[in-house]
């Protein structure tokens, strides 16, 4: 086995690092041996809580357990950041194992999702579910327990100003290699110390977070007249996509990835027609137009509107969520020419029609 990854694993296990050499990290930065200049101190990154999600990003079924373990820190700790983490170390695999040797896939090192090391798992794993137990191979333990920990680590972060790194680069440096490994560099280790993995480890995350940020979705849509877009994002999943998650065999809407507590306005003049409960929809809005067709808002998690109410367009009726049948937060969005399920139609060709641009 060579040297240096000798001493990263022995660092990990005796520093408590979840991460030992990480199934999913690809190192694309060159380590330098100098210890001067290595780039950190101004790390920047997006304070909102909004991810990108779908493929290539963030999987629609964590989405909301990262976004609630960043909320769940109360040292400003970004979602972007636990999941180019979870990136970076499993690619999102819930399965995931690493192993002292890879080729043989023996001396297993890591689990799950988050790849946590036993060690550090014993005392930093916690029931996030609720079920009774800490499972490091459930996401809905697994997700919790590293946002608790990086919370934790970025807390001790901000009590270092002058260490080299921004809080969350330290903090980065500590989840992969150990606080002490920190406090003996005084910032995150020089790309000498353990082949470059953690130097390197926390650079990509860093770029990663960028990536994983979706565009703010907070703002009011333009208006066209009285019309407009329902939230400031791009179309996920389709109109017509076909799968067996859905009970028609098929997508009987348009998706808008957006991330819990997103505005979401009404497109155009209508009346409330209900308000409330929709089962598989979760909390939805459905509003009658006056040319006599509805739009209907799903897995909302807020309603600031009620039945009977008149609306413009472009007013805010509620906020979005992963309320009912929903694999993460998301605006689900259908056009009908009657109010209940089945009576759908393409909703990105009524709202072009109303001259939206979408």
């Amino acid at each position: 086995m060579n040297a240096k990854r000798g001493i990263l694993i022995l660092a990990a296990l005796l520093a408590g690092s979840p991460l030992a050499l990480g199934v999913g990290l690809v190192l694309f930065i060159a380590a330098s041996d100098k210890d001067d200049d290595l780039g950190f101190g101004d790390g920047y990154v997006p304070t909102g809580g909004s991810l990108r999600i779908g493929p290539g990003y963030v999987p629609a079924q964590y989405a909301g357990l990262i976004e609630k373990a960043a909320a769940a820190c109360n040292q400003g700790l970004p979602a972007a950041v636990l999941a180019a983490q979870i990136k970076a170390e499993s690619d999102f695999r819930p399965d995931a194992i690493s192993y002292e040797d890879p080729k043989t896939k023996t001396r297993p090192i890591a689990y799950g999702i988050s790849q946590f090391i036993p060690s550090t798992w014993a005392t930093e794993g916690i029931d996030g579910d609720g079920d009774g137990d800490r499972d490091v191979m459930d996401p809905a333990d697994a997700i919790p327990s590293q946002g608790s920990m990086m919370c934790k680590l970025l807390k001790t972060a901000k009590a270092h100003p002058g260490y080299n790194g921004s809080p969350i680069e330290l903090a980065l440096a500590g989840y992969n290699s150990g606080w002490g490994w920190v406090d003996y560099y005084k910032g995150v280790p020089p790309p000498r110390f353990a082949d470059g993995q953690t130097y390197n480890y926390v650079q990509f995350i860093m770029k990663e977070v960028s990536r994983l940020t979706a565009p703010d979705t907070s703002g009011k849509p333009p208006m066209n007249g009285d019309w407009t877009k329902p939230v400031n994002a791009g179309i996920g999943t389709g109109y017509h996509v076909p799968g067996g998650m859905w009970s028609s065999g098929y997508h009987t809407g348009i998706d808008f990835p957006v991330s819990t507590g997103t505005p979401i306005h009404a497109i155009g003049p209508a009346t409330v027609v209900s308000a409330g409960s929709g089962g598989a929809y979760g909390n939805q809005v459905v509003l009658r137009h006056a040319d006599g067709l509805y739009s209907q808002y799903a897995h909302m998690s807020r309603l600031d509107v009620r039945a009977g109410q008149q609306v413009q367009g472009g007013q805010a009726i509620g906020l979005s969520g992963n309320t009912g049948n929903s694999s993460g937060p998301h605006l689900h969005m259908e056009v009908r020419t009657g109010p209940e399920y089945g009576s759908d139609v393409d909703p990105v060709a009524y709202m072009r029609s109303k001259g939206i641009k979408i």
